[in-house]
């Protein structure tokens, strides 16, 4: 708990040191359910240290220890504690399958979703049912932007409304703006894919619903992460529409997400919003007339790419010399065009 609420990984590597140690004693055969529940609380910590740090190998490891709890911690023995840990392993492969290609580890996370569903149900906990259905949506939003159709992203919708039915804004604010903030994502990728309009202002609509009550103050990470998410929704409704309006609004929303998402204290995200800024300003500048958008937009990829490095992040890296590259080419066609236009 103390390494959650600290930076670093410090205190999270001491948790899994200490549960390891418990498990030397908290056998299996000696106090099986014990030791089930060591196992599930040491992959805890090994997933949120998984979380931090860049690879695989911690989530990995989380895996099979919440894996090894599920051997004991049985749906007939503990139903509730079983729920608990299915709802746990599919946080862990959800966060692998993010990191992985394929939709492997993805479809296994929505098969462990389902499966903790049987148990917390609505009727019983309904809460936790909420925190299963906002989990159930984010991986289906992410297995759905990997396969094509539509059909995973709509699951991904129903989902997150779902939890929206008891995570309410009175009773749980915070997990109501981050299901808010969830949604969100599920239809700008589902907007995306159909055509019209109506997805995206859905998008835009719950994204600014989050910043009700993620605000500056109260959590400015968070506050920046949805600044940024409604900057990507607003930027494709702007392009759809084929009006600047919703364009300069996104460009506003990266500049606001750039106020908490620091390079000191965010380098990765900082990079992201930087060029999510970028992309905004290019699509301003190729409605626009003259150079002033397409040469911020290059300020901004440029420093994207500071921390967006080959060796760190090198798709993400490479997605940005790409829009780089694209913005320093249509830069060049328009001084040409302008200096045509002096000397005539």
């Amino acid at each position: 708990s103390l390494g959650e609420r600290e930076s670093g990984t410090g205190r999270l590597e001491e948790a899994v040191v200490a549960y390891r140690a418990a498990l030397e004693e908290q056998t299996r055969d000696r106090v099986p359910l014990d030791w089930a529940m060591t196992q599930n609380n040491l992959g805890t910590a090994l997933s949120r240290l998984g979380e931090r740090e860049s690879g695989t190998g911690r989530l990995e490891e989380a895996i099979v220890a919440y894996r090894a709890a599920l051997e004991e911690w049985t749906r007939a023995r503990v139903p509730l504690s079983w729920a608990m840990t299915q709802n746990n392993l599919g946080n862990a492969l959800s966060r692998l399958g993010e990191r992985e290609g394929g939709t492997a580890r993805l479809e296994e996370a929505v098969a462990a979703y389902r499966a903790a569903l049987g148990e917390w149900t609505r009727a019983r906990v309904p809460l936790d049912w909420a925190t299963v259905q906002n989990n159930l949506g984010t991986a289906l939003s992410i297995l759905g932007e990997r396969e094509g159709g539509t059909a995973r992203l709509e699951e991904a919708v129903a989902a997150h409304r779902a939890s929206l039915e008891e995570r309410t804004r009175a009773r749980v604010p915070l997990s109501w703006a981050m299901t808010q903030s969830n949604l969100g994502n599920a239809l700008l990728s589902l907007g995306e894919r159909e055509g019209g309009t109506r997805r995206l202002e859905e998008a835009v609509a719950a994204h600014r619903a989050s910043l009700e009550e993620w605000t500056r103050d109260r959590v400015p990470l968070d506050w920046a992460a949805a600044q940024n998410n409604l900057g990507i929704a607003l930027l494709s409704l702007g392009q759809r529409e084929g009006s600047t309006g919703r364009l300069e609004e996104a460009v506003a929303a990266h500049r606001a997400s750039l106020e908490e998402w620091t390079r000191d204290r965010v380098p990765l995200d900082w990079a992201t919003a930087q060029n999510n800024l970028g992309n905004a300003l290019l699509s301003l500048g190729q409605r626009e007339g003259g150079t002033g958008r397409l040469e911020e937009a290059v300020s901004a990829y440029r420093a994207a790419l500071e921390e967006w490095t080959r060796d760190r992040v090198p798709l993400a890296w490479a997605g940005a010399q790409n829009n780089l590259d694209q913005t320093l080419n249509l830069l060049i066609e328009r001084r040409a065009s302008e200096a045509e236009k002096m000397e005539n």
